[in-house]
């Protein structure tokens, strides 16, 4: 009989779940509230006492976003840019035949004599024109001249873009992807190595660079991991083509025959 009223409340028990088809309530935890990231402000930046000085980007950190995530671009900008400007002050500050020189003065001036020189004044051109060709909003591609040329030299846009990203894919290791226009006028896509450039005096193949994009995995890694061509890909999207058309303008004034 003890037995018997012990097992009759499990019973009862086993057939109440039944009815209720075995459902529990369960108390799910409550969502997280995603918290936004708050970046410095880019006019906050400030160099060391010296001749050159940071590109002013217009646009927060973030606004490049999903181009660029907006802790690459605070770390780009507020890091690597800031440490080659105040290096190559800092340079120039000790070295009095360099104190009347230009950037472009000092770029051809820069080889491997003066190792310092030439990775930090590259580093410094460099990144200011990457920053100076970026654009949250802007023209999709270039008009006029430089649209006239790019149609003249690569047959379309779309042949000079893909052939930008594949160059630009295939360098190995740092350094950037340019293009340049040469002394006889005309475009050409080439790369370079680290902080070098087709300015200095070195370089392979020479001309004034109207586009630039940091191949360095600092410039990407955070957002893309090893997927470089992706990043190029997505960078092309906000590059400010009216800034370049003005470069090359600045250069060829007239329509190129």
């Amino acid at each position: 009989m003890k037995h018997f009223y012990v097992v009759l409340p499990i019973l009862f028990l086993l057939n109440s779940c039944k009815e209720n088809n075995n459902l529990v309530e369960v108390q799910l935890p409550e969502p997280e509230i995603e918290t936004s990231v708050v970046y410095s402000n880019p006019s906050d930046t400030k160099t060391n006492s010296g001749p050159f000085q940071l590109f002013k980007i217009n646009y927060p950190f973030d606004a490049l976003e999903p181009s660029i995530d907006g802790k690459t671009m605070e770390i780009h900008y507020t890091k690597h840019y800031l440490s080659y400007t105040n290096t190559l002050n800092k340079l120039i500050a000790n070295n009095p035949d360099w104190q009347d020189k230009n950037i472009e003065e000092l770029l051809l001036f820069s080889n491997e004599k003066n190792n310092d020189l030439k990775n930090n004044a590259g580093g410094y051109y460099n990144h200011s024109l990457f920053f100076e060709i970026l654009t949250p909003k802007g023209a999709k591609s270039p008009k006029d001249n430089l649209s006239k040329a790019i149609n003249t030299e690569f047959t379309s846009f779309n042949l000079f873009k893909n052939k930008f990203i594949s160059e630009a894919n295939k360098h190995f290791g740092s350094g950037w992807i340019w293009l340049i226009v040469k002394k006889d006028g005309k475009l050409e896509i080439t790369t370079s190595n680290n902080q070098d450039n087709p300015l200095m005096s070195d370089s392979k193949i020479k001309g004034k660079p109207i586009l630039g994009i940091d191949l360095w995995e600092h410039a990407y890694y955070l957002k893309y991991q090893n997927n470089k061509r992706t990043y190029i890909e997505s960078v092309f999207e906000i590059i400010n083509w009216t800034v370049v058309s003005k470069k090359y303008n600045d250069i060829i004034p007239t329509n190129p025959q």
